[in-house]
C-alpha cells in the first residue's frame, strides 16, 4: 500500500513540476544580488573567464582571478578595477593539486572565504587518439575535471558552514554528445557534467539548499582554443553571448545552462533516435575545425 501512495505522490510531483516549468516560461525568474560576494574565477586571463570577470565586476562583486598566464590575468584585473571592482590576482596552474590548495589558503588569508566559484579553466588538444600525446590526455583531465574536484573540496567547507554559496562548472555540449578528434576533451566534459549533477544531488541530500550549482554547456565558442571551427547547423558563439547566458543563469540559480538554449531540445530528441539517424544528424551538421590527424594538421 505504501508503494502505491509513494507512486501517486511521485506522479503529482511530476505534474506539478511540469506546470511550474510552464509558468516560469512566461514569468521571469527573480534575479539574486551578488554584490559583495567573493567570486573566484579560474582561467580568467582569456575568453569566457575574462568576460565573466567583467560581468561580475559590473555586479559589484569582489573578484579573485586565477590564471596560469600572468600577463593575461593582470590585463583582466586592470579592466575589472576600472569597472570599480576590488580585484585580487593569483597566478595558478589549475592542473597542480598542491598549487590549488596552497592558493586557496592564500585567498582565505588575504581576501576571505569564497562564496561563488566559476571553474572555467580548460585544456583542449584537437587530434585523433593515436596522435594525442599521453601528457596531453593527462593535462586535459587534470585541468578540465580533477581541478574542479580540488578547488571545490578546498572551498566547500566554508560554504557548508554558512549554507551559502554557488559552484559553477563550465562544461560543454561535448559533455552530452561526442565529436570525433576530441576524445579526451569530450570525455573530460562528460565527467564535468557528471560532477555537477552528482554534487548537486549530494548537496540536496545534505540539506544544504543554500549552496547553488550551475553548469554551462555551450556549443563551439570563438575563444581561439579551437582553430577555425564551423558547423552547418549550430552557430559558432562569441564569448559575450555565452557569458550573458551564464550570468543570467547564475543570478536565477539555473542548474543547467545550454547555449543556445534549444540545444537541450536537440539532445533530448537524439536520445530517442536510432543510431543510424543520429549518425545522419552528425553528418548533416558537418562540424569542422583544425585537428592533428596522423601527425598532420587538417580540417575535420
Amino acid at each position: 500500500m505504501k508503494i502505491i501512495l509513494d507512486l501517486l505522490l511521485l506522479l503529482l510531483i511530476i505534474i506539478y513540476s511540469y506546470l511550474e516549468s510552464l509558468v516560469k516560461v512566461f514569468i521571469p525568474r527573480r534575479r539574486k544580488s551578488v554584490a559583495g560576494e567573493i567570486v573566484l574565477i579560474t582561467g580568467a586571463g582569456h575568453g569566457i573567464g575574462r568576460q565573466t570577470a567583467y560581468e561580475f565586476a559590473k555586479q559589484k562583486s569582489r573578484l579573485v582571478l586565477w590564471d596560469i598566464n600572468k600577463h593575461g590575468v593582470e590585463e583582466t584585473a586592470a579592466e575589472c578595477r576600472k569597472l570599480g571592482a576590488t580585484t585580487h590576482v593569483f597566478v595558478v596552474d589549475c592542473s597542480n593539486r598542491e598549487e590549488i590548495y596552497s592558493s586557496v589558503n592564500q585567498v582565505k588569508k588575504e581576501v576571505g572565504d569564497v562564496t561563488i566559484v566559476v571553474n572555467n579553466a580548460g585544456a583542449i588538444y584537437p587530434a585523433d587518439l593515436l596522435s594525442t600525446k599521453d601528457e596531453e590526455i593527462t593535462k586535459t583531465f587534470e585541468v578540465n575535471i580533477l581541478g574542479h574536484f580540488w578547488i571545490t573540496k578546498a572551498l566547500l567547507p566554508s560554504m557548508i558552514r554558512r549554507n551559502h554559496g554557488h559552484i559553477v562548472t563550465v562544461a560543454s555540449v561535448c559533455g552530452h554528445g561526442v565529436i570525433p578528434y576530441l576524445i579526451p576533451y569530450c570525455s573530460s566534459k562528460f565527467a564535468a557534467v557528471g560532477f555537477h549533477r552528482a554534487l548537486t544531488s549530494e548537496l540536496e541530500a545534505l540539506g544544504k539548499t543554500g549552496i547553488k550549482t550551475s553548469c554551462l554547456c555551450p556549443v563551439f565558442v570563438n575563444t581561439g582554443f579551437t582553430k577555425n571551427p564551423s558547423t552547418r547547423i549550430w552557430p559558432v558563439l562569441e564569448t559575450d553571448k555565452v557569458v550573458r547566458s551564464l550570468i543570467d543563469g547564475i543570478l536565477t540559480d539555473k542548474k543547467m545552462i545550454f547555449v543556445p538554449s534549444y540545444i537541450n531540445i536537440s539532445l533530448t530528441i537524439e536520445r530517442f533516435l536510432p543510431e543510424r539517424a543520429v549518425a545522419a544528424i552528425y553528418h548533416v551538421q558537418d562540424i569542422q575545425f583544425e585537428a592533428v590527424i596522423g601527425h598532420k594538421i587538417k580540417m575535420k
